[in-house]
């Protein structure tokens, strides 16, 4: 049995231990891009084996909540230049979470503009927009814009060019946002995706979307810098069960195995509403992709390790509890208590309080 805490080589990369940290939205970039103290907040945290970034906007039309960093000007570019620089200074590891929401957003997030999406239908969820009086709220997703067949290409490209401002910046690699009922996944979902072009109805024809995406980003990136998380029987977002689910999901991991991935990430979304995701399942979706996988869902050491025990993956991504503790990793080495967490503090906010001024343990005794 491989300790959860010992060394391993992610594709290009070599991890410190199978410990990364899980992307977490914070909700910090009022003016869209990372700052000082973003630079610092991961920074404290570079002694995970992997960090996975919060999600950054590809595009503007990619945009879901307020206050989301982008990766698609020159600015914002420049800004990730000095957290990833942060993380490196520290021995880290680094990764972008490239996203684009798909329908899962608001006119407000893009000039007016509707989201996008394979269909035109609503989704009966909420997503943190401005209202009319320019206040920050939770306000129902607004009403899609069906995307054409000839904006597919467009779509691409945009994937690969924040692909390669993310290399640009000194991202050691890139994960592409493929769960949670965004874009990726609205496109996967037979539910969902009902378009009767090629690019929707059957399995084979709702994978084309999501795999030319991948082939763009790992062609920008290099595959063994590049990642993907996706979220089977995810029902967030308001995403249905369909009647080939596992079949498209398999069929998805196969896919993925021709091209020699960095990993294959499984978002368990337990906590968030869905049946947990069943250890035959995972261990099905492992042998399908046939590399290295990572797996999140609540998970602490214990449970960590137990899952690589049972070969349910290689990695486990741990999440909030990143956040009241930046010096996770040596507590579990030491044995040292971990922290609690306050859901209450996780998103927003203002300055160092609640993302920055978290004590490591010796600081705290």
């Amino acid at each position: 049995m491989q300790s959860i805490l010992s060394p391993y080589q992610l594709g290009a990369v070599t991890l410190t231990s199978r410990i990364a940290m899980a992307p977490m939205t914070r909700a910090r970039a009022k003016d869209l891009k990372p700052d000082t103290l973003t630079a610092t907040y991961y920074a404290q945290r570079a002694s995970a084996g992997l960090i996975i970034t919060e999600g950054i906007a590809i595009s503007r039309q990619a945009r879901g909540a307020i206050y989301i960093p982008g990766i698609y000007t020159a600015d914002q570019i420049d800004a990730w230049k000095q957290v990833t620089a942060a993380v490196h200074a520290k021995g880290g590891i680094i990764f972008a979470q490239l996203w684009h929401v798909g329908r899962a957003g608001h006119v407000s997030h893009n000039d007016g503009q509707p989201p996008v999406g394979p269909t035109n239908e609503r989704a009966n969820a909420k997503t943190f927009a401005f209202d009319a009086d320019g206040n920050g709220t939770m306000l129902p997703q607004s009403t899609p814009r069906q995307l054409r067949a000839d904006e597919m290409d467009g779509l691409v490209e945009d994937y690969a060019e924040a692909a390669r401002a993310a290399m640009a910046a000194g991202f050691d690699g890139v994960e592409i946002h493929g769960a949670n009922g965004y874009l990726i996944e609205q496109f996967i979902n037979g539910a969902l995706n009902t378009r009767s072009d090629s690019y929707g109805g059957s399995i084979e024809n709702r994978l084309r979307l999501p795999l030319a995406i991948i082939d763009a980003v790992a062609a920008a990136a290099g595959p063994d810098r590049t990642g993907i998380r996706v979220a089977p029987f995810g029902r967030f977002n308001d995403m249905h069960a369909f009647a080939d689910e596992a079949q498209t999901w398999l069929a998805f991991a196969q896919a993925l195995s021709t091209r020699k991935l960095a990993y294959l990430h499984l978002s368990d979304q337990e906590s968030l509403g869905a049946d947990k995701l069943s250890v035959d399942f995972a261990v099905e979706m492992r042998r399908a992709f046939g590399g290295t996988v990572l797996i999140a869902g609540g998970f602490g050491l214990e449970s960590g390790q137990a899952a690589i025990d049972a070969g349910r993956c290689d990695l486990v991504a741990i999440g909030r509890p990143f956040i009241s503790n930046p010096d996770l990793i040596e507590r579990y080495r030491n044995g040292w208590p971990v922290a609690p967490f306050d859901p209450s503090t996780f998103y927003g906010g203002e300055g160092a309080e609640f993302y920055t001024d978290y004590p490591t343990y010796p600081e705290s005794i």
